[in-house]
């Protein structure tokens, strides 16, 4: 299985709340191994996925469904 990780940077603030139930709903993706906030901060998502299951371009797409701001990071 090949694994790729994202960074996603949403720019709207998310309470603690709203941040547990987008990575949730992001577990829910086939091929999603983790995804997981920034301790350090809250805007930026990380996300492990299997690439032959899905891709980022996907990933961004779903947490923009949210109605918030994203955008992936180094790509």
């Amino acid at each position: 299985m090949n694994i790729s990780d994202v960074l996603i940077h949403i720019t709207d603030s998310l309470n603690a709340q709203q941040r547990e139930a987008l990575e949730n709903s992001i577990r829910q993706i086939n091929g999603i191994i983790a995804p997981r906030f920034t301790l350090e901060n809250a805007h930026l998502l990380t996300v492990a996925f299997n690439p032959d299951l899905t891709s980022s371009a996907a990933l961004l797409t779903h947490v923009k469904s949210y109605g918030y701001t994203a955008q992936l990071v180094g790509i």
